[in-house]
């Protein structure tokens, strides 16, 4: 009996890698020549693959199947507290027009939404010159700071995005595009950035973004963790006593931002006298051997440590990847992160353990954005209710 394998189920396995001829798909699917040969045509017909004559000599030459990224794009837009990216990707999330904004986000959603949807228009103006034919867009992939709705595709009560909180993006995009938008926290765009980086290789893994605030995005067993409410690694609100009554950006106190994020240290510095408005001066600054810097950072990294250390004994996992702003002195924040992770998690949690840039970079946030609409909207359930349509 053929078991009940979908057009959709079999375009995962393409896109995989996982089976590459139709005689792959028969011994992994056990779907008989005439229900492939069905299925597959479905797919070629939304442009989603292609076959080509394989190279081999001797016998019948077996056509080797393909994605075609070029099928479509996807729009991706990491909106960050005062640093907006943008790009428009094929298929596959690599981006082929970019850009990067300095915008607070501060003033509120509409005017930072329709700067949004204006340079995404923009941006497919710019791949598209003259008004041609731009392709097909298949999906939007946000990411915001703080904690998503993601059915609403909303904020939920984030400090950074006040006045954001409940407000659907979706409908600010409408007169760029009618199709699905995604929207995830940056942690979690981080954490899913790394499918084609450390996730090769690991299966479960923490992504800690240390920039303006601290976020931590969590895969256990290769699979993203959003957590009830989609609160999941809210990891700079965590209380430690060496923040104990000190206000925190949240409105509570005692945080572990209070004292280590980034906004906290700008805070450090400029009531010594230094006009720094961004941690971004304080990385740079580090980069270049600053004394200060460096050590700012690394006891940053210290404090964070403390409370990850938590984390890592609890989940024992196999990485920690570190992002963000301050993530990009990687080697100056590591080995502060060492320090405390390594002294007060379990021996048996950081055996093993490994200490990882991102991948991507700064880029890391809009390489996940793309994925999160990607997986949204490739996905076999949603390629199959497309066929069906």
């Amino acid at each position: 009996m053929e078991r009940t394998t979908t057009a959709g189920d079999l375009l995962q396995l393409i896109r995989a890698g996982q089976v590459v001829t139709r005689a792959d798909l028969q011994r992994h699917t056990g779907l008989s020549r005439t229900a492939i040969t069905s299925r597959l045509a479905a797919l070629a017909d939304l442009g989603l693959l292609t076959e080509a004559e394989s190279t081999a000599t001797g016998g019948r030459p077996a056509g080797r199947l393909r994605f075609s990224p070029g099928a479509g794009l996807v729009l991706a837009g990491a909106i960050g507290r005062s640093r907006i990216q943008l790009a428009v990707c094929d298929l596959d999330g690599t981006a082929l027009v970019s850009s990067s904004h300095d915008h607070e986000v501060s003033a509120g959603a509409d005017a930072a939404m329709q700067f949004v949807g204006d340079e995404f228009a923009a941006l497919l103006a710019q791949l598209s010159p003259g008004g041609q034919d731009q392709g097909r867009i298949w999906g939007v992939g946000l990411s915001i700071p703080g904690v998503v709705d993601i059915d609403k595709g909303a904020s939920v009560d984030s400090p950074v995005l006040a006045g954001w909180d409940g407000i659907p993006l979706a409908p600010y995009l409408q007169h760029v595009t009618s199709a699905p938008v995604v929207v995830g926290s940056d942690c979690q765009a981080l954490a899913v950035s790394e499918r084609d980086g450390h996730l090769r290789e690991v299966r479960d893994l923490l992504a800690v973004k240390a920039s303006t605030g601290f976020g931590l995005g969590v895969v256990v067993d290769g699979r993203l963790v959003r957590g009830h409410r989609g609160g999941a690694g809210e990891i700079g609100h965590v209380k430690v006593d060496a923040a104990a009554g000190l206000p925190c950006r949240c409105g509570d106190s005692g945080c572990v931002e209070a004292i280590a994020a980034g906004w906290a240290l700008v805070q450090q510095l400029r009531a010594r006298g230094d006009d720094v408005a961004h941690v971004r001066e304080v990385v740079a600054r580090a980069q270049t051997g600053d004394a200060e810097a460096r050590a700012l950072l690394r006891e940053s990294a210290r404090r964070l440590g403390e409370v990850l250390a938590d984390a890592v004994t609890l989940l024992n996992p196999e990485a920690v990847v570190v992002a963000g702003d301050m993530g990009a002195a990687f080697d100056v924040y590591a080995a502060g992160l060492r320090e405390s992770l390594y002294s007060r998690a379990s021996a048996l949690a950081t055996r093993d353990l490994k200490l990882l840039p991102a991948t991507h970079g700064e880029r890391a946030g809009l390489v996940g954005c793309a994925r999160l609409a990607l997986d949204q909207v490739l996905a076999p359930a949603a390629i199959d209710a497309l066929l069906t349509r």
